[in-house]
């Protein structure tokens, strides 16, 4: 029987207008199950939880948990119908019998019961990847987290796992890249806190450059204000050349590097690398931080793009997701060298000598030789 659209009654206020095709889809299989209460078994793995609608996961609830009848018995009585409403209207006021008549009516085709069943299975995927995209997007921008680098590792690596999960009951196909664009990445944060620290470590490491060779954990493009991403370049080119650094090196080097122009004079270079304090690992951690969580935003967003566009298929939406993260990733690594202490070498114990022949024979006690 064709699928055409039909009202329901509007008193569940938790359903969501029936717009989009899984409504029909979750239709079209609650609809077979009604009609051949034994294609239940041909359907794979499916729970309440995969329905998109409330009052579609009460439905196959029940069905789920209740004892098919007889095919004899179902086909000359509306008996399932009623053991349906049975057990799922005391907890689902919504269900009528009307609406399970409905449903009958845009069953489909029976046949193909387990088509629409994975249908259902690949939208709760996209739905429940959007919502812990937007978990991680979310702890990202809230300035209140105590810890805030540590609560935005632990959403990405919740998402990696759901992603993980999904890539296992989701066979890869040709096409498997998103076709999603990507949204604009988030503003950087250009408070004058984010300018004053970047300003500080720069002075900083000019005034003390010893502690650059162990900075390599932060790049320029981790800073918010781009010049003095290009002024932290200099400073590491400098150390990796083992070349003198101070003001003066710093500024030649700004100069071959093409950062000087009428609106960044050589004497607003001096002034920035003026005013050293404290310690420059410790400033190079704030700025990485900031270049952490930007990073968890963007993929953030990335993958909430991914999976609110409904032409990306499963596999589309796990291929874009896992690439979103691997760039997150990416300053992740930079982030635990920068944090992590440096583990202790242990001391490396000495074998015994042996010559190329073996082991030296142990030579034979005085007593051993005077007994013989």
């Amino acid at each position: 029987m064709p699928n055409h659209p039909s009202r329901e009654p509007d008193s569940d206020p938790y359903d969501t207008p029936p717009d989009p095709p899984i409504h029909y889809a979750e239709q079209a299989l609650l609809g077979s199950l009604l009609l051949e209460p034994h294609r239940r078994e041909t359907i794979g793995p499916l729970g309440p939880e995969h329905f998109a609608r409330p009052l579609h996961g009460a439905v196959f609830a029940a069905v789920a948990a209740l004892t098919p009848p007889d095919p004899a018995v179902h086909a000359r009585e509306p008996v399932w119908l009623a053991s349906v409403l049975g057990h799922a209207g005391p907890t689902t006021p919504a269900l009528t019998p009307s609406y399970l008549h409905t449903l009958i009516a845009c069953a489909g085709t029976p046949e193909h019961a387990a088509a629409y069943a994975g249908m259902i299975r690949a939208d709760h995927a996209r739905r429940a990847v959007r919502v812990h995209a937007e978990l991680l997007v979310q702890a990202a921008g809230d300035a209140t987290l105590p810890e805030p680098a540590s609560v935005v590792l632990a959403r990405a690596d919740i998402l990696a796992g759901l992603i993980d999960n999904l890539s296992s009951r989701f066979s890869p196909h040709p096409g498997s890249l998103p076709r999603t664009p990507s949204p604009a990445p988030p503003s950087r944060d250009t408070d004058e806190e984010a300018s004053n620290e970047e300003q500080i470590l720069l002075s900083t490491a000019t005034a003390r450059p010893d502690a650059l060779p162990t900075m390599r954990w932060l790049q320029a493009e981790d800073f918010t204000v781009p010049v003095h991403g290009q002024l932290f370049r200099c400073l590491t080119a400098l150390a990796y050349r083992s070349a003198p650094v101070d003001q003066v090196t710093v500024l030649w080097e700004a100069q071959h590097q093409g950062i000087l122009t009428e609106a960044l004079t050589a004497r607003d270079v001096l002034d920035l690398l003026a005013t050293p304090a404290g310690s420059a690992h410790h400033w190079g951690e704030q700025v990485l931080r900031r270049s952490l969580l930007r990073s968890a935003h963007t993929a953030g967003l990335r993958i909430q793009a991914y999976a609110e566009d409904r032409t990306n298929t499963p596999h589309q939406l796990i291929t874009g997701s896992r690439r979103a993260l691997a760039e997150l990733t990416a300053v992740r690594v930079r982030w635990h060298r920068a944090t992590s202490p440096t583990p202790a070498t242990p001391p490396r114990s000495r074998a015994p000598a042996t010559s190329r022949a073996g082991p030296r024979t142990p030579s034979i006690a005085p007593a051993a030789r005077a007994s013989r």
